[in-house]
């Protein structure tokens, strides 16, 4: 095989790409596609203080606050909403439901927090009423996919463990945007999860997220981050959790399932006001999530060059060991958080993610807006 020193160059470029790619697979997505729950030491129930802040969602409360309410849960619990500053019905309807369900407890909050934008100080209101130390949190236009999501999420705590991560997938429905949207979303989880498994936890998602009242009291909170708009989930987690107290949940049945954006333009404000807080993270996890979606972005590009400046057969080959590896992975991480129907379009997914880096990277240097609501 005879190649001039460029296509040695860019050959030798292609291999390193696919090597760090295959490295993250092998080494931490791994953790989360073969995960077994490991025995507990006992199986005590925990008391627990499910928290929802809703600012204007009455709609999103009459539909999805009953599946909170009528949880399968025989140990103490309330379910904390925060009523933050609402101008809609959602007084009267939490007033309503608070008649037939005595585990609801109404925190009403009549005043903008000055110099606190996002959502964190009625959710560290809604902490701080809470009677019990096990806090369950999830989002108003959330519901949980059975009647068993407080029992599992609880279940996740064992000796030593003070966050369990959980996943809140979006709900299926027809259509490539909602596809595109699910499989984002699983992406974002297969990084998450692994990574907490890989004992470097750096994010949940508000979805579905429990910790203890103590951690969060006993490191004041959000006062930190209390500057940024959003962080109330992954920037908070990536200060507090540890290789030894944190622990994830993915059982189906402990899911929360959300409706899913229905245009495009939707989707993009939700993500980019996601991404906004990236910026913040460890440096050490800067770097690894950056390593890891640069690799990802140069995939493509790099096999094109090396197909036509090298030996095509051989870059295929490459690539295709890379592609094994990842449909692998995919199916089997897939199938442990229920979203399986999505393998069948892998490769479609893995051409968007080049796509899709090129889109959010500037919302990385993107100051963030202000307001949650």
């Amino acid at each position: 095989m005879s190649m001039s020193l460029t296509g040695w160059i860019v050959l030798g470029i292609f291999v390193v790409v696919i090597l760090i790619q295959l490295g993250y697979y092998l080494l931490v997505f791994r953790k989360l596609a073969y995960y077994t729950p490991r025995p507990k030491n006992n199986s005590q129930e925990y008391a627990v203080s499910a928290i929802i802040c809703a600012k204007n969602e009455a709609e999103n409360l009459a539909m999805h606050l009953p599946g909170v309410l009528v949880q399968d849960y025989q140990s103490t619990h309330e379910i904390i909403v925060v009523n933050d500053n609402s101008t809609d019905e959602t007084k009267y309807l939490l007033e309503e439901f608070q008649k037939q369900f005595k585990v609801l407890n109404i925190l009403t909050l009549v005043q903008e927090a000055q110099g606190i934008p996002g959502k964190k100080f009625p959710l560290s209101m809604g902490i701080k009423s809470a009677k019990y130390e096990v806090l369950l949190l999830t989002d108003a236009d959330c519901v949980p996919a059975s009647e068993k999501w407080m029992q599992l999420m609880q279940s996740g705590y064992d000796k030593g463990i003070d966050i369990v991560l959980g996943y809140g997938p979006y709900i299926r429905k027809k259509g490539m945007l909602n596809q595109l949207i699910r499989f984002e979303t699983f992406h974002t989880a297969l990084q998450y999860l692994s990574f907490a498994l890989a004992g470097q936890p750096y994010m949940g998602v508000g979805r579905n997220l429990s910790y203890k009242r103590e951690l969060f009291l006993k490191n004041k909170g959000f006062a930190s981050i209390n500057h940024i708009p959003g962080g109330d989930d992954d920037l908070f987690i990536s200060k507090v959790a540890s290789k030894s107290n944190t622990a994830i949940m993915i059982d189906q049945e402990a899911h929360t399932l959300s409706e899913p954006p229905l245009t495009w333009g939707a989707w993009m404000k939700q993500k980019n006001r996601h991404y906004t807080t990236a910026k913040y993270y460890k440096p050490k996890m800067k770097f690894l999530l950056g390593l890891y979606s640069g690799s990802g972005f140069l995939v493509y590009p790099a096999l094109v060059a090396a197909m036509i400046l090298s030996c095509w057969w051989l870059a295929l080959g490459i690539y295709a060991v890379r592609m094994t590896v990842l449909a692998i992975i995919w199916k089997k991480a897939m199938k442990q958080l229920n979203e399986q129907d999505l393998w069948s379009k892998f490769f479609i997914f893995d051409l968007w993610m080049f796509l899709y880096y090129f889109i959010m990277a500037p919302a990385l240097i993107r100051k963030p807006e202000k307001k949650w609501k």
